[in-house]
C-alpha cells in the first residue's frame, strides 16, 4: 500500500466535490447557469475519477522492492 498516493487521491476527490459546489452557489450569476455547470460537472467529475483511480492503485498495488 502506497499511503502518499492514496492520501493525494483522497484529497483530490474531497477537492473535486467541494469544487461543484463552490461553483454551483455561483451559478445563479452567470450568463449561462447550464452551460457553466455543465463544464463544471465535467472538471470535477474527471478530477474525481482521477482521484479514485489513484486512490485504487495506492491501495491494491504493491510496491516495488
Amino acid at each position: 500500500m502506497n499511503l502518499r498516493v492514496v492520501v493525494t487521491g483522497a484529497a483530490l476527490v474531497v477537492l473535486a466535490v467541494f469544487f461543484f459546489f463552490y461553483m454551483g452557489g455561483m451559478a445563479s450569476r452567470s450568463n449561462d447557469p447550464a452551460t457553466m455547470m455543465q463544464t463544471v460537472g465535467m472538471v470535477s467529475g474527471g478530477v474525481g475519477a482521477i482521484g479514485l483511480v489513484m486512490v485504487a492503485f495506492g491501495l491494491f498495488r504493491r510496491k516495488r522492492s
